[in-house]
Parts: C-alpha cells; sequence; structure tokens
C-alpha cells in the first residue's frame, strides 16, 4: 500500500496521524482564496524522497504528481521494484481528474487565444492520464482502467480489480485513485452547493462528521493504491498478504443527482450486498470506517443505512470518519480509507473519527470519540458514496 495524504505521506506517517488524531486541514495555499467563502483545504505533500526523476513536471498534471508518489510506495511496499509487470495490470479511479491542466489552459484560452493553448494540454487533462503514466513508468503491461463514479471512483478501481483477479484476466493488479480538486473553479462550485465548511478560522476541527455541531465538508487532494494479488500469484513469490479482499457491495441510489434516498435504501443494498458478498454476518463486522463527509445530510442518511442493517445494539460496529483528518479527498477517498481500514484491521485498533461538540444523538450509531479503540478486529466495511447516487462498500478480513 502506498499513501500520500493531508494528513500524512506513507503508511506510518499516515497511521500515527490517525490514532493521533492529528488533522492535515489547513490554511489554502494551491491558489489565492482571498475572495472566497472557503479558504480551507486537506493539502497534500509529497516527499522529496518520493520525487520521480523521470517525473516532468511541466507536462504532468497534480493529479498524475500525487499519484505516482503514492504508486511508487505501494510498488516498494508490495516488492514490486525491478518485479516482471507485463502481465499486471492497474485501475486509477478519480472524480475529477486532471482538472488543474484543464483550469489553467482554458484560462490561458481566454487571455491569448488559441494559441495560448499549448500541445501538451490535451493528454495533461484526460482522465485517463494517471493510469497511463503509471503504466508507461511501470511497465504495467496488463490490462490498464480508469474509473470515474464521483466518490466511489477509487472504491470502484479496488472493485473491477477484484474482478480481474476473480475472473483471471490477471493475477496482479495495482489499483486505487487520485484527486487534486483544490481549483478555483471547484472550490467555488461545491460551496455554491452549500456542502463546505465555511470555519475557516479552525481549519483542523472544521470537518466534524456524526458531530451536532457539523457544518460541512472539508475538500482535499491525495492519493492511494493497494497491490492486489491473487492467493496463489502471492505463495509464490513469497509474499504474505496484510488482509484479504474479502468482497464488496454496489447499487444505484436511482433517485437523483444530488439529493439523498430518503430512506437510505441504496446504501442499505450495497452494505448487505457486501456482507453477502464477503460470507460475514452483521455481528462479525468489528468496525465501519463510514463516508462521514460532516455534512448535516449525509451523515445522517449514512447513519440510517447503517442502523438498518446493524439493528442488533448489542453487536453493532464501531464507526469512525476520518475525513475529519484528511478532508474529502472525492474519487480518491475509497482507496485512501481502505488504507486505512486494512491498517485498523492490521493494528487492531479503531482510529477515532475528530471534531469538536457532541454526537449527534439522534444518529444513534456508536462513533469512536476521544481515543482510538484496541479491539480483536477480524472483519470491517469501508463506504464510499457518491453524487448521482452511486453506493460502494468494501469488505476487508483478517487474513
Amino acid at each position: 500500500m502506498g499513501v500520500v495524504a493531508p494528513n500524512g505521506s506513507g503508511q506510518q506517517e499516515f497511521w500515527e496521524s490517525q490514532v493521533a488524531g492529528r488533522s492535515g486541514i489547513r490554511k489554502l495555499t494551491r491558489f489565492d482564496a482571498t475572495l472566497h467563502n472557503v479558504r480551507i483545504a486537506g493539502e497534500a505533500l509529497i516527499p522529496e524522497s518520493l520525487a520521480d526523476p523521470q517525473m516532468d513536471l511541466t507536462r504532468t498534471d497534480r493529479c498524475t504528481q500525487l499519484a505516482a508518489a503514492a504508486a511508487k510506495m505501494a510498488i516498494v511496499d508490495g516488492g514490486l521494484d525491478g518485479f516482471d509487470l507485463s502481465d499486471a495490470g492497474i485501475v486509477s479511479g478519480t472524480g475529477w481528474g486532471c482538472v488543474e491542466s484543464l483550469e489553467g489552459s482554458h484560462r490561458n484560452f481566454v487571455t491569448d487565444g488559441p494559441e495560448a493553448v499549448q500541445a501538451r494540454f490535451a493528454p495533461m487533462a484526460m482522465n485517463n492520464n494517471t493510469p497511463a503514466w503509471l503504466a508507461i513508468r511501470y511497465g504495467f503491461g496488463g490490462p490498464a482502467t480508469v474509473t470515474t463514479s464521483a466518490c466511489c471512483s477509487a472504491a470502484d478501481a479496488l472493485i473491477v480489480a477484484h474482478q480481474m483477479i476473480s475472473s483471471g484476466e490477471a493475477d496482479l493488479v495495482m489499483a486505487g485513485g487520485a484527486e487534486a480538486p483544490l481549483t478555483p473553479h471547484i472550490v467555488a462550485g461545491f460551496d455554491r452547493l452549500g456542502v463546505l465548511s465555511r470555519d475557516n478560522d479552525i481549519p483542523e476541527q472544521a470537518c466534524r462528521p456524526f458531530r451536532a455541531t457539523r457544518t460541512g465538508m472539508v475538500l482535499a487532494e491525495g492519493a492511494a493504491y493497494l497491490i492486489l494479488e491473487s492467493a496463489s500469484h502471492a505463495a509464490a513469490r513469497g509474499r504474505a498478504p496484510v488482509a484479504k479482499f474479502a468482497g464488496y457491495g454496489r447499487s444505484s441510489d436511482a433517485h437523483h443527482m444530488l439529493r439523498l434516498h430518503p430512506d437510505a435504501a441504496g446504501a442499505e443494498r450495497a452494505i448487505r450486498s457486501a456482507l453477502r458478498s464477503a460470507g460475514l454476518r452483521p455481528d462479525e463486522v468489528g468496525y465501519v470506517n463510514a463516508h462521514g463527509t460532516g455534512t448535516a445530510g449525509n451523515d445522517a442518511h449514512e447513519a440510517l443505512a447503517l442502523r438498518k442493517v446493524f439493528a442488533d445494539r448489542a453487536t453493532r460496529p464501531a464507526i469512525a470518519g476520518i475525513k475529519s483528518l484528511t478532508g474529502h479527498t472525492l474519487g480518491a477517498a475509497g482507496a485512501i480509507e481502505a488504507v486505512a481500514t486494512i491498517q485498523a484491521i492490521a493494528h487492531g485498533t479503531i482510529p477515532l473519527s475528530a471534531g469538536a461538540g457532541p454526537l449527534d444523538a439522534a444518529l444513534d450509531i456508536d462513533v469512536v470519540l476521544g481515543e482510538p479503540r484496541n479491539v480483536d478486529l477480524r472483519a470491517a466495511l469501508s463506504n464510499s458514496f457518491g453524487f448521482g447516487g452511486h453506493n460502494c462498500v468494501l469488505a476487508f478480513t483478517r487474513p
């Protein structure tokens, strides 16, 4: 696994930030946000040690730069450095893709006309730039594709990788996602929807999932990739699994582009489908990494779905929302939070949900507050829900 997130780059720093409740949300510096209502964000730091000498930053979008750093870590962590990847696949998810390049080129076009648009603009701005660049850089010669399903994009990428391996199309697939949405247009657009927190004076506390005082989500950038492999292929090269990708569930609300289904029916179907796919009973799930954006409607909608599936109060799983620490990385969130979920299983520790104010009692779910919770964790779910009614739930178990 490899991760580049606002609250930490690399598995160790990322995990330590989770258990310490250390937020990566700060004042927005990617552009001058003086005139914006929202002036906070989760900005990721690419360590100098991960700078790729073959990456020309003038010809590569920020989204691909974040992806390259996370992918490099995953490849090294998976023992694939120098490994023949000619049959290996790659699936990369993104909601907005290389939007920084698109906005920048459009500004040049409006200001100076068609001749100001550079030839490299087209390949830089396409959504498939990221998996294509990674395939070229590291020699992934198997299936290479991109998934785009709003905030489910990276979770969908992991599901597609799972299907590639299950069908025999590939024995090894690197899957995850990257997002770099911190541009003037994107920030303004989400703010106009009324879903962003404007708590500019308290950035570290601005995202408060499941709190009675929650005021909205915080946009963020980041990337994460995981190496998925068939058990036989991993054993043949002497690699022990960190976790088992046990199953998944997907559904559509089929309801509205923005408004959530009033009965949380789509989210409930996805959770139940993931349990069936993984062969799990509800009482066997010890932890759910919630989508938990910190908006009033989304948190209530997710809590309703969780109450319906995990109806027995005595065996309800613990809930945590790490977007309080990372911000919402949109299309990359499913992969970043898959890493967090797997780390929780590996460490036997459920991270806390940060944020000020009391828990919203009306939600009636077991949210981990104050400090991490040490448990014998055998199975966990990771939820991703997106605009348009996309629902993805991933199930992981101890190997």
